[in-house]
């Protein structure tokens, strides 16, 4: 007898739950074994610690969490002395930026810099749920459904590396339910220097024509709530490129979310 779609979508609902519970119970099940053999250590420190994918004390203790006063505009803190809410910083005032806010993880520290570097060129991409999470704590509420999109790399980097970081973080996003994934809508159509140490002059005309929209993607770009996904967020310059680009193509809001974000004057505070 044929299944009505009701109970077609029922027994799909089952099975993936199924498959879930299954895999839950694998992973519950040899996580002794995988501690026996890789004992879990701090993937900052190396210190021993009581669970694979966890920081020790001392360095939960040294990531610096964004908090409240900020900037309306950025998400810049000002420190308890600061101006309150509402106030945009002068950064902003100087320059308005074409972004919808930055969400970041936490501030640049030794700690998370030993993270993002394990990460990043340690191959360390197990990490990559644990800095997801405290990215996802900090996003706005948002009216309707996200489009989560990563910085992209060169194709030559991507070949070295081997993965982009950034879209294994907008995976994690998506699995925790704050948007749908899209990895190639923004390509990098020529490969680009290390922007450190470079003026602002000297970036923009490094980035000039790097960032592009692939165009198999311009109908979902268009009219949609962006996540703009990097690992760290130094000058901006990277990410106010692609942000130009998703604005052009009619994105109706361009967030950008990273897991650290450099504000030395803002660990002073």
């Amino acid at each position: 007898m044929a299944q009505t779609p009701a109970a077609l979508a029922t027994c799909t609902q089952g099975a993936q739950a199924g498959k879930v519970s299954t895999s839950r119970l694998l992973t519950e099940s040899f996580a002794p074994l995988l501690d026996f053999v890789y004992p879990p250590r701090c993937p900052a420190c190396g210190n021993g610690v009581g669970e694979q994918g966890g920081l020790c004390p001392e360095c939960w203790q040294d990531l610096v969490i964004p908090s409240e006063p900020c900037c309306s505009t950025c998400q810049r803190p000002f420190g308890n002395a600061g101006p309150s809410t509402g106030a945009i910083c002068a950064p902003c005032l100087a320059e308005p930026p074409k972004h919808d806010g930055i969400a970041a993880g936490t501030l640049y520290t030794d700690t998370s810099r030993k993270l993002v570097l394990a990460y990043k060129h340690g191959r360390r991409i197990a990490l990559a749920p644990m800095l997801a999470k405290l990215m996802a704590a900090r996003l706005p509420e948002v009216d309707g459904q996200r489009l989560i999109v990563p910085v992209p790399l060169h194709r030559h980097r991507l070949w070295q590396r081997g993965y982009n970081q950034a879209a294994l973080l907008g995976r994690q996003l998506a699995r925790m339910g704050h948007g749908s994934l899209c990895v190639d809508a923004l390509v990098r159509a020529k490969p680009t220097p290390t922007l450190g140490g470079l003026g602002k002059k000297a970036r923009a005309k490094a980035l000039a024509g790097a960032i592009r929209l692939n165009a198999s993607q311009a109908a979902r770009v268009g009219g949609a709530n962006i996540l703009l996904v990097d690992d760290v967020l130094t000058s901006g310059a990277t990410s106010s490129a692609c942000v130009n680009t998703l604005k052009r193509a009619g994105a109706k809001t361009v967030t950008i979310v990273c897991f650290s974000r450099v504000l030395d004057e803002a660990l002073d505070v």
